[in-house]
């Protein structure tokens, strides 16, 4: 079991920013307030987007990205960085310099590529820096099945341990395979020592906008709060999947976002 922290543990993302409130750092911080831990932000882009597409991305300038991150490690500090939306490899190569700031903060990478609506959110002259210069600094990797071949450069149906040994191989502390587009919801754990499957429910609910971020930004929370890789992944797992259940299928005309705090399920203007 993990030592409680004698302070509260402090979790940095850098994505980019929903309108609409169910992905990107939206649902990062929710995830991080479940979890537990403090939430900061540097936001890589602004996306003008709801629960049935993105209209519009501004990427956030380079020098911007590194000073968000200066500004947060200079004087409050960071226990552990979740990396989502990044877009193209002028940011990668920002994030990359970011990096450097924050010490020996656990880093957890969402290869983000595709958002819930379809639309393109990492350019495609982007993905071999994304593979080459994020990958091998991350302690943990969270892929789909669709990213994870892109990252592993191997067909869509290759086998996902195939998958999670390829993508192990360029670097990083763990790979997290994640099951959403899988047959079963069963997450796959490769850490170059282990292989575990993590299984979950499925829950067919039509709310899951922000599903991939709430699973990695939990993951990277409880890295913080002093769990190991795969004790880590078993809880984010736990988490996105009761979210996924939870889901407010009501918010707008497509998926509805995942809900971490159980909104639905609370009788009407009571708090938590």
């Amino acid at each position: 079991m993990p030592v409680a922290p004698e302070r509260l543990p402090r979790v940095l993302a850098i994505a980019g920013s929903d309108s609409g409130g169910g992905a990107g750092i939206q649902a990062d911080l929710k995830a991080f307030a479940r979890c537990g831990v403090h939430g900061m932000t540097a936001v890589t882009a602004i996306t003008a987007q709801n629960t049935v597409a993105v209209t519009a991305v501004h990427p956030v300038p380079g020098d911007v990205i590194v000073e968000q991150v200066r500004a947060v490690v200079d004087d409050i500090g960071v226990d552990a960085v979740k990396i989502g939306m990044l877009g193209s490899v002028a940011t990668i190569e920002a994030v990359g310099e970011a990096l450097d700031l924050v010490g020996g903060a656990p880093v957890v990478l969402d290869p983000v590529m595709i958002s819930e609506t379809g639309a393109r959110l990492l350019a495609e002259d982007a993905q071999d820096a994304l593979r080459t210069q994020l990958v091998p600094r991350a302690a943990v990797v969270t892929p789909n099945v669709p990213e994870g071949a892109v990252l592993a450069q191997r067909p869509g149906d290759t086998d996902p341990e195939e998958l999670v040994r390829a993508i192990h191989a360029l670097g990083p502390g763990a790979v997290v395979l994640t099951g959403g587009h899988r047959e079963e919801a069963v997450d796959l754990f490769f850490d170059g020592e282990r292989l575990v499957e993590i299984s979950g429910e499925r829950y067919e609910t039509g709310a899951a906008h922000g599903s991939g971020c709430t699973h990695s930004s939990a993951l990277a929370a409880h890295l913080a709060l002093g769990l190991e890789p795969l004790e880590a992944a078993r809880r984010a797992k736990e988490i996105a999947s009761t979210a996924v259940r939870d889901g407010l299928t009501g918010v707008g005309h497509g998926p509805g976002p995942v809900d971490v705090f159980g909104l639905e399920q609370r009788p009407r203007g009571q708090t938590p």
